[in-house]
């Protein structure tokens, strides 16, 4: 799926280089990291507050004619 929104932080100079360094461990190109890693944390939030996570669709917990 093609992204369509930014997200712009400030980060100290030093916080950068640990996230490109990680990422580079990972394997996976910073913002793909930054991305996931920022998902993860949302899930855990939105879970520990009882809240609707907006970018995982709904499973179905009907058969497969729901």
């Amino acid at each position: 799926m093609a992204k369509s929104a930014n997200l712009l932080i400030r980060l100290e100079p030093e916080e950068k280089q640990a996230f490109h360094q990680a990422a580079e461990i990972a394997g996976i190109p910073l913002s793909s990291w930054m991305r996931e890693r920022l998902r993860r944390a949302a899930i855990r939030e939105l879970e520990s507050a009882g809240k609707p996570i907006a970018f995982i669709p709904p499973v179905p917990l009907g058969g497969p004619n729901e």
